[in-house]
């Protein structure tokens, strides 16, 4: 049986005006023994910053800002820079996070060198509609039904636009693409392009009308994700796939319930899902993780590798960040025990 063993709090809030709310869902960028950790940060009214603080070691925290690393750049994300997920490719961090607005909730994109200075590049998921969207993803039979459940009470205007989270990119290019994760329930999609230029309106038009192509992953009719899903860590490359830690939601009489999850997908194609844990990888269970802003929730971002030791960072009932850890070789194999018939 695989064992996962939580670690417990390695991050709570503090007095400062930026953090005084709650810290969560963290990106990590590991660089040999250091843990880099970009966190989102939380004050008072629910306006969301990234924070920042390193690690010596998985868990040992040895250094932490007391002002926000990131801000919100304009009217986009002038409500909050959630959730962030960071990788290095090429020599560039990619960070990515949930710009809010009020209203709107869009996957966007700032890059940098040296995590000291950034530069925007903007909202890199489609702002359709849900109309527009609905109108092309439609076109094909082969799109789960749920996409098409809209599940927000606004009035129509052509400002509010189809909500599209957890973007995460792959660490590496593949096949010379850059390939990102992105979110629009309840499943889970695939992105490849050359270049950022790419995602254009045009794009996403075609995009959409092809839209049962991109999706990697749909919920399973499984308690822990039957609701739905989303990307969480930004895919492991390992010799047998890139090993994917996402999370699912199912609903309950008590509310959602969040979970950690886990898929290997093909090292050159990964639109090709080779194994899929049948059962959570762990659940809410300790009181950090149940009781909180958000009650039950154990979300994913990052994590780190020391020797055959995988460390998951994650938010707890949306006030801390946790992490529990696996054996690597442990979770590949009881991957493999639970592959996923593939139709070419």
């Amino acid at each position: 049986m695989l064992k996962v063993k939580k670690q417990g709090v390695i991050l709570k809030r503090t007095r400062l005006s930026f953090e005084d709310d709650s810290v969560l869902n963290p990106a990590i960028m590991q660089d040999g023994n250091t843990i880099h950790m970009l966190y989102r940060a939380v004050r008072k009214g629910n306006y969301s910053t990234v924070g920042y603080c390193k690690l010596d070691g998985p868990l040992k925290v040895v250094e932490r800002n007391n002002t926000p690393l990131i801000i919100p750049f304009g009217n986009d994300d002038c409500k909050g820079v959630e959730d962030p997920r960071i990788v290095k490719i090429d020599g560039i961090y990619y960070i990515t996070y949930t710009a809010y607005n009020g209203i709107n909730a869009l996957g966007s994109l700032v890059t940098s060198t040296d995590l000291i200075t950034f530069e925007q590049k903007g909202i890199i998921v489609p702002m359709f509609t849900y109309d527009e969207f609905k109108r092309l993803a439609e076109c094909t039979n082969s799109v789960n039904v749920k996409y098409f459940r809209h599940d927000r009470h606004f009035e129509p205007s052509e400002h509010i636009y189809l909500w599209d989270k957890d973007v995460t990119f792959f660490p590496r290019r593949i096949n010379g693409k850059l390939a990102f994760l992105h979110r629009i329930k309840p499943g889970i999609q695939l992105v490849l392009i050359n270049n950022l230029e790419e995602l254009t309106k045009e794009f996403w038009s075609n995009y959409f009308l092809h839209f049962g192509e991109h999706i990697i992953l749909d919920p399973v009719g499984v308690n822990h994700e039957s609701g739905y899903i989303g990307a969480g860590a930004p895919p492991i490359e390992t010799e047998l796939g890139w090993l994917l830690i996402y999370h699912g939601v199912y609903d309950t009489s008590k509310g959602y319930i969040y979970s950690a999850a886990a898929a290997l997908l093909d090292i050159d194609d990964p639109t090709k899902v080779i194994a899929r844990l049948v059962n959570p990888l762990f659940i809410p269970e300790f009181d950090y993780e149940v009781n909180g802003i958000v009650n039950n929730v154990v979300f994913p971002t990052g994590t780190a590798l020391f020797e055959d030791t995988l460390y998951i960072y994650y938010g707890a009932a949306d006030k801390c960040i946790a992490c529990a850890s696996v054996s690597l070789k442990e979770l590949l194999k009881e991957l493999l025990l639970n592959k996923v018939d593939y139709e070419s």
